[in-house]
């Protein structure tokens, strides 16, 4: 790939009539680029009784990395997204170019900047981004192959001293009005439950009504954070404030023990995330929580993982984007956004091959549903979702998994003045290279 990104430049340099004199320089730096990046393919499907929540579509997204290294001290950074793009304008989201193929013909998707800062190495142990970056912290996704990504811009500083790294960055703007999941008491129809990226804060009250209030992409975001090393065990410590919405923190730790025959994995996290002021009329100053366990145990070619999690009685919003660090996601059922809800997911896979993996998940959220024609709670409804996953990698470079099972939704929709549950069949191919 580098090859040929050199071959381009250099044919770009005898087109425009440039002399050999302006050629040379040129070249030399066309030799301090690094070229990296992801191209997938996927393929979801998703079919219920009564025709409700079905889809089908293509998805599509490609991201390409150029890191140009300007001297010893400075790098320029730029990511370049084939991804899904706003119609209103500039911002997108990151997230896959999706083109429902029940409805609509095929069509192209459009090529976004997505980062371009500069990174200072200048002082040991210490790294300065400055620029349009991803937004780096536990709360949000900053690059994701195959998902949206939340970006802002300013200041990103990490140093690392003995064992432990201290991370501060600065935001002026980000694109969070347009990206992420960021939504009090989750999905509250079955129409949002295959619409993850739901932008926007919602009512948590016992009278839920009206559209979600945006979150302000031009407001600043200030955060810091800490990560240690102690033997076996991985701890950090994050502190993130939004001008005039929340601020919020969270603690995690996990640790890793080589038993000979047994691999054992551990790992803890809670957030809280406390609002300043009223979002909409109705949403007073409300607490978040949410917290989660992970166990993973590895014995020749089996393994197993068990995580829970909860949430707090009157909120569970706990991240601005259900993949990142702070929430806990599976493939359709998620826990960010649920006020008093418990989810608990058990996965077992085998190694067969060395290229090939094949894994059974079952995941099961039980939580509190809003009547949207009453405005009351309704205790316990539970979704559910079961899944075989089978994973091959043809290469390093190369992987690509299939998904198919079921999902059921307590109370999911209305018909003829009946409440009924949505069962249905979900179904995932997808394709990465990666280079």
């Amino acid at each position: 790939m580098k090859k040929i990104v050199k071959m381009s430049l250099v044919a770009a340099v005898a087109v425009t009539g440039l002399t050999t004199a302006n050629a040379k320089p040129l070249e030399e730096a066309i030799k301090n680029v690094d070229v990296s990046g992801t191209v997938v393919y996927r393929y979801e499907d998703r079919s219920f009784d009564d025709n409700v929540g079905d889809s089908s579509s293509n998805n599509y997204k490609i991201g390409l990395n150029l890191k140009s290294k300007v001297n010893d001290d400075v790098s320029a950074v730029t990511r370049f997204l084939v991804a899904k793009p706003n119609p209103g304008g500039l911002q997108a989201d990151g997230g896959f170019a999706t083109l429902d193929n029940t409805t609509t013909g095929d069509k192209n998707p459009e090529v976004t900047l997505s980062n371009v800062y500069f990174s200072y190495t200048g002082i040991a142990n210490t790294t300065v981004n400055v620029g349009k970056q991803g937004l780096t912290t536990p709360w949000t996704v900053a690059v994701d192959s195959d998902g949206n990504e939340q970006t802002g811009t300013g200041i990103l500083a990490l140093t690392s001293v003995g064992p432990v790294t201290l991370a501060a960055a600065y935001f002026n703007q980000t694109n969070l009005d347009v990206s992420g999941d960021a939504k009090i008491n989750g999905s509250e129809t079955l129409g949002d439950t295959y619409n993850a990226a739901v932008n926007g804060i919602a009512k948590n009250s016992d009278s839920f009504t009206g559209v979600p209030a945006q979150l302000d992409g031009a407001a600043n975001i200030l955060t810091v954070g800490a990560m240690a090393n102690v033997g076996p065990v991985a701890l950090d410590a994050w502190y993130l404030d939004m001008q005039d919405l929340f601020d919020t923190y969270t603690v995690g730790a996990a640790a890793k023990f080589d038993l000979d025959a047994v691999k054992l994995s551990v790992g803890a996290r809670h957030t809280e995330l406390e609002f300043d002021k009223k979002v909409n009329e109705d949403l007073a100053k409300e607490d978040n929580s949410l917290t989660k366990i992970m166990l993973g145990l590895k014995a020749g070619i089996f393994g197993a993982n068990v995580n829970y999690g909860w949430t707090d009685k009157q909120g569970g919003l706990a991240a601005l984007d259900n993949d990142a660090t702070t929430a806990m996601q599976g493939w359709t059922v998620q826990l960010n956004g649920f006020a008093d809800a418990q989810y608990l997911q058990v996965s077992v896979d085998a190694q067969v091959l060395e290229s090939l993996n094949i894994a059974l998940k079952y995941h099961q959220l039980d939580k509190d549903k809003i009547d949207g024609a009453t405005g009351t709670r309704e205790k316990d409804a539970t979704d559910t979702e079961t899944y075989v996953q089978v994973t091959y990698d043809m290469s390093k470079n190369l992987s690509t998994y299939i998904r198919f099972g079921e999902q059921e939704l307590e109370r999911a929709y209305t018909k003829n003045g009946d409440v009924k549950d949505a069962e249905g069949t979900i179904g995932r191919l997808q394709v990465q290279y990666s280079f």
